[in-house]
C-alpha cells in the first residue's frame, strides 16, 4: 500500500459532515463538483489551497453528523491523501474505507501536528512523521484486507475485481 505525504489542514473537534461538504450542495454526488466546496464553511480557502496529497489533521469525532458518502468523496476528490484524527465518528469511518480513503487515528499526532506542517504516513506500518519537528507518532496500520479495499479506491472497485479474476 502506498504512504501519504503533504501539506497540514488542521481543525478542532466535532466537524461534522454538513461542514465538510454543506448539505446545500448535495443535488449531486459528482466527486469533482463536491470538492469544489469541500470544508468552505468551516475553511473558505481550503478547496483554493489544497494540493493533492495533502492531509487534513482534526480532534475528536471527525465526520459526526449525517451518514452519507458523500463527506469522504468530497474530501477524497478534493485531494487529500489521508485524514488523521483523535477519532471518527464509526460511519464516517466506514464509509472513508469504502470509497477508499484512508483515515488513521492517533490522538498523540492530532494533538502535535499543527496546521501548515509536512506530514507523511505510512500506511503498512502506521507511522506518523511530522516532517517539519521531526517527531514520529504510532497509529494503527491497515489489516491487508483494509488496504486492499483503499488501494482498489473503494469496496465498489475492490468487489469489481475480485469478481472479474
Amino acid at each position: 500500500m502506498e504512504s501519504a505525504r503533504g501539506t497540514v489542514f488542521k481543525y478542532g473537534d466535532n466537524v461534522d459532515t454538513d461542514v465538510i461538504i454543506p448539505a446545500r450542495y448535495l443535488a449531486t454526488s459528482e466527486p469533482s463538483e463536491l470538492a469544489k466546496h469541500c470544508m468552505e464553511d468551516i475553511d473558505k480557502d481550503f478547496i483554493k489551497n489544497v494540493k493533492k496529497g495533502d492531509i487534513i489533521v482534526a480532534d475528536k469525532n471527525f465526520g459526526c453528523g449525517s451518514s452519507r458518502e458523500h463527506a469522504p468523496i468530497a474530501i477524497k476528490a478534493a485531494g487529500v491523501s489521508c485524514v488523521i484524527a483523535k477519532t471518527f465518528a464509526r460511519i464516517f469511518y466506514r464509509n472513508s474505507i469504502n470509497i477508499g480513503l484512508p483515515i488513521v487515528e492517533c490522538p498523540a499526532a492530532a494533538d502535535a501536528i499543527k496546521a501548515g506542517d509536512t506530514v507523511s504516513v505510512n500506511f503498512d506500518t502506521g507511522v506518523i512523521t511530522d516532517e517539519t519537528t521531526g517527531e514520529s507518532f504510532q497509529g494503527q496500520a491497515f489489516p491487508p484486507f483494509m488496504q486492499g479495499l483503499i488501494d482498489a479506491g473503494g469496496l465498489i472497485n475492490y468487489v469489481n475485481a475480485k469478481s472479474a479474476s
